[in-house]
């Protein structure tokens, strides 16, 4: 997968990224995001790992021992594509990453685009939310997190036609630089982009216990 995946660096390779989970223990809480950027989690296959907004949502979950990086992380720039050339992937422990719509959405190949609404809410892609949902419940699922309007969205529409009343859920703006300006006041005019980060990344580790995530991991 590696191989294919920085074949094309140039490219958007639009093709599925699967949800990250643990490779054993239970899963207490699913992080759901809009889609998989194009330097990001399309060149990587894995979750927010290269994308700019992955940055400060892993860092959170590693203050929260939910995830373990890579020590080779720390000498490279972000990005996919010499993640995957490397050979890179996290772990996670508890938690489970992955995205409303699974793939980069692009219609020539080389332009990222916003995933459209009937894309996110058409049977096929609910129906892949709903298999990933039941298999972290069979694992203990508590509850999930969604970051951003597109990802609360889709999920709103997959609860009203699937009910699942044993899940808790939260909200949260998207970590992505647009997102952390429409949740400040005025729009964070007047303020660091790295205050914004840390104001988030805070909100996120609160919304992640309140969703389910135990105070401490079992050992």
């Amino acid at each position: 997968m590696t191989a294919d995946r920085t074949r094309h660096i140039g490219r958007i390779l639009g093709t599925p990224v699967p949800m990250l989970q643990p490779m054993e223990g239970p899963v207490y809480v699913l992080l759901l995001g809009e889609a998989p950027g194009p330097r990001g989690a399309d060149k990587s296959g894995v979750p927010f790992f290269g994308d700019a907004a992955g940055e400060v949502l892993y860092d959170v979950l590693q203050r929260m021992q939910a995830a373990v990086l890579p020590a080779d992380v720390t000498t490279m720039d972000w990005d996919g594509a010499r993640f995957a050339g490397a050979g890179l992937t996290p772990e996670v422990h508890g938690v489970a990453l992955g995205n409303a719509f699974d793939r980069c959405p692009t219609d020539d190949g080389s332009t990222f685009r916003a995933p459209m609404r009937a894309e996110l809410e058409g049977m096929g892609n609910l129906s892949r939310l709903e298999r990933d949902i039941t298999q972290l419940q069979a694992r203990g699922l508590r509850g999930i997190v969604t970051m951003g309007r597109v990802a609360t969205r889709t999920i709103d529409t997959l609860f009203k036609q699937r009910t699942m009343p044993s899940l808790h859920r939260r909200a949260l703006p998207h970590p992505s630089a647009q997102g952390l300006l429409s949740m400040a006041p005025d729009r964070g005019k007047g303020m660091k982009m790295a205050d914004l980060q840390e104001a988030w990344r805070l909100r996120c580790q609160y919304a992640i216990i309140q969703a389910g995530f135990p105070a401490s991991l079992p050992e």
